[in-house]
């Protein structure tokens, strides 16, 4: 679905790079805390990857915009969609991370069913966040360069347009 809606095969794959470190995240949190991985542990790094996923999508989807509409160079684009996208990242991240501290901190009745969840969400936010931030520009722009070398080693098929100047019949 995500290879659809950018037209690409390599931008999914700098999306969804970015969902190990927040399982990565969330196990080491379950871990310090003496948590086994339960179901309930599992539905929180679920969560979690929705939210650590639209994250990478609102910094994608702002680069390819600037790429494709403005003719911008992908360092310049994912630079200004960093920085133009990190208030939102971190109003959601915080919202999501604050949401889950209540299940966290909470002793009372019940509470050691939930408590696997909140600390799974928190650990994974805090890690992934992190991480993401420093990581999805920098694999965005190795893989737009992976790309652009398979782009230039494709085979011209016959009859289709070249570039500009190429010559061939008129």
């Amino acid at each position: 679905m995500l290879g659809v809606l950018y037209e690409s095969y390599i931008h999914p794959i700098t999306i969804l790079s970015t969902l190990p470190s927040a399982g990565v995240g969330a196990i080491l949190a379950l871990m310090l805390c003496g948590q086994d991985l339960s179901v309930i542990g599992l539905i929180g790094i679920i969560l979690l990857m929705g939210i650590v996923k639209k994250n990478a999508i609102m910094m994608i989807d702002f680069a390819l915009d600037a790429e494709r509409e403005r003719g911008m160079a992908p360092e310049a684009a994912i630079i200004e969609a960093c920085l133009l996208r990190f208030r939102p990242i971190m109003m959601t991240t915080l919202a999501a991370l604050f949401g889950a501290l209540p299940l966290a901190l909470e002793s009372g009745t019940g509470s050691e069913l939930r408590f696997p969840l909140g600390v799974s969400i928190i650990g994974g936010l805090v890690l992934s966040q992190l991480l993401t931030l420093y990581t999805t520009p920098v694999i965005y722009l190795a893989l737009d360069r992976v790309s652009l070398r398979f782009r230039r080693k494709a085979p011209r098929v016959a009859g289709a347009p070249g570039p500009a100047g190429a010559g061939g019949p008129p």
